[in-house]
């Protein structure tokens, strides 16, 4: 794959694109960024084959995964790890830590 496809017009490097996709699959780009990969991808086939097979890729995972919660008990095993973790190594005390999970259907 070339460094920069010919006859892509927006001057995005592949390079730049393919580090991107996972945020333009999961919409967390600006309205010029997201505008910008499209129209490199679109013009890039190289860009737009890897594009499609992460696209499928996250499908799969979602499909297969995204139904799954982590038990209470082993989140709360998690805070505490990360909380004991924080005061040994930066000298911070963490009062409480809260972790919210969305998931998304398209």
């Amino acid at each position: 794959m070339s460094d920069m496809c010919e006859g892509a017009s927006d001057k995005v490097r592949c390079e730049e694109a393919l580090a991107d996709i996972y945020l333009l699959l999961d919409r967390e780009c600006s309205p010029e960024r997201d505008a910008a990969l499209r129209a490199h991808i679109d013009d890039c086939p190289p860009c737009l084959e890897e594009y499609g097979i992460d696209e499928h890729i996250k499908q799969l995972l979602a499909r297969k995964c995204g139904g799954d919660h982590a038990p209470a008990e082993l989140k709360s095993r998690l805070r505490a790890s990360i909380r004991q973790t924080v005061a040994s190594r930066g000298g911070v005390t963490v009062e409480r830590t809260e972790i919210t999970l969305e998931q998304r259907s398209e």
